[in-house]
C-alpha cells in the first residue's frame, strides 16, 4: 500500500468519525433542548456529554484539517515565494507543526492522560474516567505528526523534481 493510499484511507476514517461525532452531538443537544423546554425536566447528563464531544470533535477536526493542509495560517511569505525557497519554507513550517504536535499534544497529552488515570479522576455527572476524555489529545497529536511527515515527504519529492 502506498503512502497516498494509506493517507486517503486514514482521511476517510477520520472524516467518518467526525461525521458520527457531529451527528451524535446534534442528537444530544436536541435532546437537551427538548427535555428542558418541552418536557420541563432537564436532562442531567447532556451538558457534560456535549462538552466532552466538543473536545473530541475539536481535537480530531484539527488533526483532519492539518492533514488536508487547510489549517489556519498566515501565508503572506509562502504566497510571495516560488520554487525551491517556497518548498524549503513549507518544510520548516511543517517541521514546527510536527514539533508542536509531538511535544505538546503527544507528550503533554499523554502525561495528562496518565495523571488523570493514576488519580482516577471521573467526570461529575457521567462518572466517565477523564483519562478517556483526554485520550483524544495524544491520538490527534499522532495524526498531526503523520500528516506533517507525509507533507514533508511530498515537499522533498517536489524539491528533487
Amino acid at each position: 500500500m502506498t503512502n497516498q493510499t494509506f493517507k486517503n484511507r486514514l482521511d476517510k476514517i477520520v472524516a467518518g468519525a467526525l461525521i458520527i461525532l457531529m451527528a451524535l452531538m446534534v442528537l444530544n443537544v436536541t435532546w437537551q433542548v427538548m427535555s428542558r423546554y418541552i418536557f420541563q425536566n432537564p436532562s442531567s447528563f447532556t451538558d457534560e456529554l456535549s462538552r466532552y464531544m466538543l473536545i473530541w470533535l475539536g481535537m480530531l477536526g484539527a488533526a483532519y484539517v492539518a492533514g488536508q493542509d487547510q489549517h489556519l495560517a498566515i501565508d503572506i511569505l509562502p504566497r510571495k515565494l516560488n520554487g525551491i525557497p517556497k518548498v524549503r519554507l513549507m518544510i520548516v513550517i511543517n517541521s514546527f507543526v510536527l514539533f508542536f504536535a509531538l511535544s505538546v499534544m503527544v507528550l503533554g497529552g499523554s502525561n495528562l492522560v496518565y495523571i488523570t488515570f493514576i488519580l482516577q479522576q471521573k467526570s461529575a455527572t457521567l462518572q466517565v474516567p477523564l483519562a478517556f476524555v483526554y485520550t483524544i489529545i495524544p491520538i490527534s497529536g499522532l495524526l498531526v505528526i503523520y500528516y506533517q511527515i507525509f507533507s514533508i515527504q511530498n515537499h522533498l519529492q517536489t524539491q528533487k523534481a
